[in-house]
Order: C-alpha cells, then structure tokens, then sequence
C-alpha cells in the first residue's frame, strides 16, 4: 500500500463488521477490504501452506508456488521447508493511524499474518498491537517497490530478535535474491519475550 498514510479503517472497517467483534474469524474476512478485496483470498493460500507444514503435511501440494520458491532460497541457503514458517505480510508506507482497536491486528494474524513492513508506524498503539498479537513490526529505509506476490525469507529472525541485532537482512525471492536491511526499530526485553512467544497470551502463560 503506497498510500502516505494507511488508518486502522482502511485495514479493517468499522460500521458493518460491528457484529462480528465477538467472532475473530468472520471479522478477519472484511480485512483490507476496503483497499484490497483480494487480500483475504491470497493470505489464505498462505496460511493453508503453514497448517499443513504444521500438521507435517506436504507443503508444496497445499501451495505449489512455494517449491519453486525454496529452490530459489536453496540456491543461497540451506533451509528445511518443514521448519521453516510461512506466513503473510503487508507493505504499507504508514499503516496504523486513526482508531487504537486492536482488530485492525489480530485480524491480519487470524489470517496467518507473521509480520509488517513499513517505513514507519502511524501510531505507538499499532505498532504495540502487532507486537501483542506476535507479529514483526518491520521498518526499512530504502524505497523497495514490492509486488504483491513477493516473497520475502528472513534468515535466523529469532535469533536476530534474541540478540538485539539492529539490523535484520532480508531477501525479497524472485528469480534472483534481492537483499533487504530490515530493522524492529527500539523493543524492550518483554516485547522481544511477547513476539518470540508468538502473542500476549503465550506470555502470559510462561511469565
């Protein structure tokens, strides 16, 4: 999204989805509705690669696209499709302005969202929401014009995460690997502690 500003409307709407804040996942499905009908269509594609590399299923039947991307990955790394987590994202120049409601997050995890990547965040509570519900509130200051099919494999992030590195390398997957600097911006211990549990709840349970 190359909008200057993206609202927490605009990510999830308000209005008629009122009825559906007492159900996670019929609210999930109105997600960017407003600005991507598609999203909620790709994003489960997604997520039905990562329930079957869960379940130990075969992956690349769930999503075939993804066998030509491990290739790709392969050629540069060595990484295990099966512990290596798939997940969706959203590309946004400043998401997160307007209203503090967290939907305009949990909606986007509900969905197999694993991460956001902006050039900045729009307000503090956004960005917290993200780290509540164990998505990567990424920051970069280069101009990269994604596509809306890219893939983008982050190499060791917990281990990135657990050592405070400041910058975090990325690689957007084509036919080629085109390097990325991808930062978390200031965390404390417990929100590093919150992302790597994978939400609040997880936390809590541990702490």
């Amino acid at each position: 999204i190359h909008d200057p500003v993206t609202t927490t409307d605009e990510l999830i709407p308000s209005g008629e989805t009122s009825s559906y804040r007492s159900n996670p996942l019929g609210l999930a499905e109105f997600t960017l509705s407003r600005k991507d009908p598609a999203y909620v269509g790709r994003a489960k594609e997604i997520q039905a690669a990562e329930k079957a590399r869960v379940a130990g299923e075969d992956i690349f039947a769930a999503l075939p696209e993804v066998e030509e991307v491990f290739n790709t990955i392969n050629g540069t790394f060595n990484v295990s499709p099966q512990e290596t987590q798939i997940g969706s994202t959203i590309f946004a120049v400043k998401p997160g302005d307007g209203s503090a409601r967290e939907q305009a997050a949990s909606c986007q995890k509900v969905l197999g969202g694993w991460a956001n990547i902006a050039n900045e965040y729009a307000t503090k509570r956004y960005r917290s929401n993200l780290i509540n519900w164990g998505m990567l509130p990424f920051v970069m200051d280069e101009d990269y014009d994604f596509d809306v099919d890219d893939y983008v494999f982050i190499p060791g992030v917990a281990q990135a995460i657990r050592n405070k590195d400041e910058i975090i390398k990325a690689y957007v997957v084509n036919k080629d690997m085109k390097e990325l600097s991808l930062k978390l911006g200031d965390l404390t211990d417990d929100e590093r502690d919150i992302i790597l549990a994978g939400c609040l709840i997880n936390y809590y349970k541990t702490h």
